[in-house]
């Protein structure tokens, strides 16, 4: 296994923590995680890239190791320009030149996909897996939109515990059967603390699940990703679920059509994975980002 070294970096007025893998002058690779995940979930792809690559991923703000925003005492709220200024900021401080290779993952392949777009000058290579950017809305959701915000501000969600380390590992298997027992222990280890009353929690904000009191504009963001200069490689898994829930009623098809505001795309499907591609075939997803950012 490629042990991983912790570094803190201030950006934005929230305390990040950074894994880092690799020689420091290798070729770097900037890689974001997906919701309610941590950076230590691409140890298993990083380990098949081997020590040919310098990996940065960040534990993104209010995940892993990383500080919780507070406003006033209350719960935070998350947005995708916040996640945008902190990679904006974290590119400043360790690639303050040129242009770079980014990886993400769900809620990560978003954030590079939008970035790559609002900042085309600085951005070589786009790796996005399992990132389908969320169903379209109208302007009449928005009253119950924020009513709901509102809501959720005066009751806000909470994360359940769990008794052991075992259990955490064992809900990661839940939620993604094709995980096996040693990635998830592994996975476990960083996903979750011990609780001062015992037990054990997950390393995230529980004001993630907010929905926030914003809709998503999927003409902006297609309007976005047509300024994106990238190549743009989209790695999705065989019959993906979460391609199938955000589609909804739409065809898949039709659904995907708004992929084609990137003017330089391509996609490659994974047979055998879900929507945690890098966990079930982590040695085909890092085949496949050494090909493509080479």
């Amino acid at each position: 296994m490629n042990l991983s070294r912790s570094e803190f970096v201030d950006v934005n007025g929230v305390r990040v923590h950074v894994r880092r893998w690799g020689a420091p002058d290798a070729p770097a690779l900037f890689m974001l995680h997906g919701w309610m995940d941590v950076a230590a979930s691409f140890q298993f792809v990083v380990d098949a890239l081997g020590d040919r690559w310098q990996v940065i991923a960040p534990d993104l703000r209010g995940f892993g190791l990383s500080d919780w925003p507070v406003a006033q005492g209350r719960a935070s709220h998350y947005l995708f320009h916040d996640y945008l200024a902190d990679l904006d900021a974290l590119l400043a401080h360790y690639a303050p030149e040129g242009e770079v290779d980014l990886v993400g993952h769900s809620l990560g392949a978003n954030i590079v996909c939008l970035y790559a777009g609002v900042r085309p000058e600085r951005v070589r290579r786009v790796v996005d897996l399992e990132g389908f950017g969320m169903p379209a809305t109208t302007a009449q959701q928005a009253p119950r939109r924020v009513a709901g915000w509102l809501d959720e501000l005066r009751s806000p969600p909470q994360l359940r515990p769990y008794l052991s380390l075992e259990a955490v590992a064992a809900r990661l298997v839940k939620t993604n059967p094709r995980l096996i027992e040693p990635r998830a222990r592994f996975l476990a280890g960083h996903w979750s603390k011990p609780a001062a009353e015992g037990g054990y929690v997950l390393l995230a904000d529980p004001a993630h699940k907010m929905r926030g009191p914003l809709l998503y504009q999927a003409d902006e963001v297609m309007a976005i990703w047509s300024q994106v200069r990238a190549k743009v490689l989209h790695v999705e898994a065989a019959g993906s679920e979460t391609l199938a829930r955000l589609a909804g009623a739409v065809p898949v098809g039709e659904f995907k059509r708004r992929f084609e505001a990137f003017p330089d795309w391509r996609e490659r499907v994974v047979e055998g994975a879900g929507h945690m591609v890098h966990h079930d075939q982590p040695e085909e997803i890092a085949q496949l980002i050494e090909a493509f950012c080479a």
